[in-house]
């Protein structure tokens, strides 16, 4: 059944251009179109504008679903292009541990962080945890996400790679949503490999990688390059690695220090770099040059009280910003994209249209979807978040931590 959204009372990021991403000055650029109607058939958008030409939109004599949208705002869903929404059970005594003082790197010393996941998993089969990311993925849907990026990382060696890895495939197939997957084996290095790294980075190169893409349950690689984890040199052989199996890098970089993360990532046309708490000139330099898309990942920096990612100066450089949430148990547990808005706006001073295309368009492209999602395009999926009756799309920042989501459409279904 079609449907037809009317008196829409701001309809936002609207593209007749087929945009790719925004950049610098344009991100300040939201299109829209104030009482406005959308039509959408077959999951896709056919067709949409103001409400004084409706009568010559392209209805057919089939029946349509009619939605009022009087007094609220209609946007593209959000994409999220950094999660580990695939893991077991939570972390909430390390959460008390930060409460006391101690450091990220001092937690995972200590067994905990990215270890602490990797033991749980170990122990959960794989029913359970699609169990549990299943109803993270409705969690999300709820606060108005529509595509999701999942990275395996928990699980530290092949057989619980390859589980977590599963678990994305199946979710793919079962979840309404659209889902891309990552393979992170080279998340952190296990006890076992701790003095032996070269090791490590072995079993991921040559028994890990291989198993993944014999069974296609990946769609990216990824790579923590920072302080402490894994070096340029082991990131750049992974990233060799991943490309001779067609899969593109999406890197973990300078989010603890300036780590050569985003220079070997855009050395290998990463599609996105991501963190990025600690960025200069030289960095932004080789940005400006290169196809990757910066993404700043605020919640896990709010969560970890970390230094805030110069937003304002790669923007005013020209550059393209994306916004992702880092749902994961440890340094972010939290999907709610409203609030990743509300922190871009207040934290890191970002104009609210500024953060919506961070959060659609450009994190669309960050996930290799802005084809089909991202923006109103005519063609695009009808992947679309209704607001409650708000004053304006400004509104969404500035209310953080309130629910303003009234109705989500995922291939013009409503969720």
């Amino acid at each position: 059944m079609g449907k037809l959204l009317f008196n829409i009372k701001e309809l936002l990021q609207v593209d007749n251009m087929g945009l790719s991403c925004k950049k610098g000055k344009d991100m300040g650029n939201l299109e829209k179109i104030k009482d406005a109607f959308l039509l959408v058939k077959d999951g896709k958008i056919i067709d949409f504008g103001s409400m004084k030409n409706l009568e010559n939109s392209p209805f057919e004599d089939e029946i349509m679903m009619e939605i009022d949208c009087s007094g609220r705002v209609v946007l593209p869903a959000y994409c999220d292009s950094h999660t580990h929404i695939v893991y077991p059970g939570s972390r909430e005594k390390e959460f008390v541990d930060k409460i006391k003082g101690l450091s990220y790197e001092e937690i995972a010393r200590k067994g905990g962080g990215i270890l602490n996941s990797a033991k749980l998993l170990h122990e959960t089969t794989e029913e359970e945890l699609y169990e549990q990311a299943l109803e993270r993925i409705f969690e999300v849907i709820k606060t108005g996400t529509g595509a999701i990026e999942i990275k395996s990382g928990y699980g530290l060696n092949t057989e619980d790679e390859i589980k977590m890895l599963r678990v994305v495939k199946r979710l793919k197939e079962t979840a309404p949503m659209t889902i891309k997957s990552t393979f992170l084996g080279a998340h952190a290095i296990p006890l076992k490999f701790k003095s032996r790294k070269n090791e490590y980075v072995d079993l991921v190169v040559n028994e890990m990688l291989p198993k993944v893409a014999e069974e296609g349950l990946a769609d990216y690689i990824d790579v923590f390059c920072d302080k402490g984890f894994f070096s340029v040199e082991d990131t750049e052989r992974i990233l060799k690695a991943g490309s001779k199996y067609g899969l593109r890098g999406k890197i973990h970089a300078n989010e603890l220090d300036y780590s050569g993360g985003i220079q070997v990532g855009v050395k290998h046309d990463a599609l996105s770099v991501d963190h990025l708490e600690y960025v200069g000139d030289d960095e932004i330099s080789h940005l400006k040059s290169s196809r990757t898309m910066p993404t700043v990942l605020p919640g896990a920096a709010f969560f970890l009280n970390l230094p805030l990612s110069p937003v304002r100066k790669m923007i005013e450089a020209g550059l393209p910003v994306a916004l992702a949430s880092d749902f994961n148990p440890g340094s972010s547990p939290s999907g709610n994209m409203n609030f990743i808005i509300s922190l871009a706006c207040i934290k890191y001073k970002m104009l609210p249209e500024e953060a919506i295309n961070a959060t659609t368009l450009n994190s669309a492209y960050a996930m290799g979807v802005e084809g089909k999602l991202g923006t109103i395009t005519k063609g695009k999926q009808a992947n679309l978040l209704v607001t409650k009756q708000i004053p304006g799309y400004e509104y969404i920042p500035y209310m953080f931590g309130s629910n303003l989501i009234d109705t989500v459409l995922l291939n013009g279904e409503i969720q």
